[in-house]
């Protein structure tokens, strides 16, 4: 199974990656997806989502005014069973964490590892 440069670019992406583990198995509202990725806004994931549906990878109903998602495993082939077995790995989460620390855009949270490089000047 040869997989298309769509599917490739949509895997690529950690946050994407984040989003097919948690719909992986069952169905979530865009909303629930949200909630579980709360460094984003509602409009990355739901971009984030797009592009996982234009790969194939994710598949969409609406019901009212809410739209809920699941993965498609068999789009992936081999390489969903490869995400599968990652994604229970520690390891793996941590090398999440740090790509989302990564790419994370807009200001960073006061107090989480950023030190100042300023010295205080004693005056006495």
């Amino acid at each position: 199974m040869q997989l298309s440069s769509n599917t490739i670019s949509a895997i690529a992406s950690p946050r994407r990656r984040e989003i097919l583990r948690l719909i992986w198995r069952q169905e979530l509202a865009a909303g629930a997806i949200h909630r579980a990725m709360p460094d984003v806004t509602f409009g990355a994931v739901s971009l984030q989502l797009r592009a996982l549906a234009l790969a194939g990878l994710v598949t969409s109903r609406a019901e009212g005014q809410r739209r809920y998602y699941r993965a498609n495993p068999e789009a992936l082939g081999p390489v969903g069973r490869l995400l599968e077995q990652t994604w229970g790995d520690a390891l793996w989460r941590l090398k999440l964490l740090a790509e989302f620390e990564r790419t994370r855009r807009g200001p960073r949270p006061a107090g989480r590892g950023r030190r100042s490089h300023i010295r205080k000047v004693r005056t006495s």
